[in-house]
């Protein structure tokens, strides 16, 4: 299976304007690390975009996540969210087809 490094950005907030908690991020951050194994959660950041076929503007924070997984894994996950949050749409980006990872077998843990 070939792994890439993506991109998802999730809402910070419900299509009625209402805050998703921590704990609900939660349960979603652990879907994903069921289907990739982890996940790097960083800073939220503020998006503006048209939807397709709309003249509607949409601003909300995001939370863009990185996941190193396969193309297969990532659609999963982007449907998955999709449902999750009751997205009209989901944004994954592939950052990079080159992913080195690797560990310190001195140093096992579990």
């Amino acid at each position: 299976m070939k792994t890439e490094m993506w991109e998802i950005l999730v809402p910070t907030m419900s299509n009625e304007k209402k805050p998703f908690r921590t704990r609900y991020h939660r349960v979603w951050d652990k879907k994903v690390y069921e289907i990739a194994g982890g996940l790097t959660i960083l800073t939220p950041v503020k998006g503006k975009w048209v939807f397709k076929n709309s003249n509607a503007l949409f601003e909300e924070r995001m939370i863009p996540v990185r996941i190193v997984c396969s193309r297969e894994q990532i659609e999963k996950i982007v449907d998955m969210t999709i449902k999750y949050y009751k997205q009209f749409a989901v944004l994954a980006v592939k950052i990079s087809d080159d992913v080195i990872l690797k560990y310190d077998e001195a140093n096992k843990h579990g």
